[in-house]
């Protein structure tokens, strides 16, 4: 399994909404700060994107795409110089989860919210708070026609609507994560960026596949084909984090699935992921999830499930 793949069948998805947008006319709507990751696309027509922190707002055209990764306010409308209506005051009138808004509907975005566990901060710390993809590209082909899928589902819902609309949203998250990776000028260290670095993804990928072996920095250069020292700051400058460090952090993370999903005893996951004593692997897990792996499952345990 690629790194990406990886990753995201290791998020515990708490919970996923997905919603639609029909305006026209003159509109502007401010929605609060996102529960999670946000995800919109523009099907038609056109509008403004500000979002709270932001210095200049952005143009979204038909094909368009935005994700936020940090929980803040945003506003969508026609002009920006119009006052805006709070979302929830249209919202609470959704059919079938499009809400209306305006006279017409020359302008129609279709969205979904993705609230994740803790582990998903390996995979979106990296990001910019908003990450648009713009539309018309080759690349952008399979994202539009998920897009369109989508949004017959939420106009026209038939028998197996809600498990396709899921997926198809499921599907045009993964697509822009992939688009993103895909554009120039993305510097910002994080687990994204590395894993598009080849060098740096070899690396990662190994990683991925053997998380149980006895890991060294020299062992990942030799994958990576550089030199130990090189291959040391490349990688620092990439993801953020040392190579070693990774290598723990991400045996956390499928400590915690096994935590929260098996039955098999704290030792066994300990020497599924390499430790040789229990109290190694606690104190490992402890440093990275603030609590002991007794504690972690405990609390899984008595959460409700969503």
């Amino acid at each position: 399994m690629d790194p990406l793949s990886d990753v995201l069948s290791v998020l515990n998805m708490q919970s996923s909404v997905f919603a639609g947008l029909k305006a026209g006319g003159k509109w502007a709507i401010n929605f609060p700060p996102p529960e999670g990751i946000k995800f919109n696309a523009v099907v038609d027509g056109a509008c403004w994107l500000a979002v709270d922190g932001m210095e200049h707002p952005i143009r979204l055209q038909a094909g368009d795409c935005f994700l936020l990764s940090r929980q803040r306010a945003f506003s969508l409308c026609s002009d920006l110089a119009l006052p805006a209506i709070a979302s929830d005051e249209i919202y609470r009138h959704a059919s079938n989860g499009v809400a209306c808004y305006g006279p017409g509907d020359a302008f129609f975005l279709i969205g979904g919210r993705f609230a994740f566990g803790e582990e998903a901060s390996l995979l979106f710390d990296g990001l910019p708070p908003v990450a648009v993809i713009k539309g018309g590209s080759d690349q952008a082909q399979v994202l539009n026609w998920a897009l369109q899928r989508l949004a017959h589902e939420l106009a026209a819902p038939a028998p197996g609507s809600a498990i396709m609309v899921r997926h198809l949203g499921h599907l045009m998250l993964v697509q822009v994560l992939r688009l993103y990776l895909a554009q120039e000028g993305n510097t910002t260290p994080g687990w994204l960026l590395a894993v598009a670095d080849r060098r740096i993804g070899a690396a990662i990928q190994a990683i991925h596949a053997d998380p149980a072996r006895a890991w060294t920095v020299a062992a990942m250069a030799h994958i990576a084909g550089v030199s130990r020292s090189t291959f040391a700051l490349r990688f620092k400058q990439k993801a953020g984090v040392a190579p070693l460090e990774y290598v723990l952090r991400w045996r956390m993370q499928l400590a915690a699935r096994s935590l929260k999903s098996h039955h098999a005893s704290i030792s066994v996951i300990a020497q599924s992921l390499g430790y040789d004593s229990d109290s190694a692997f606690s104190h490992a897990f402890k440093r990275i999830m603030q609590c002991s792996p007794r504690q972690y499952r405990d609390k899984q345990v008595s959460m409700p499930q969503p």
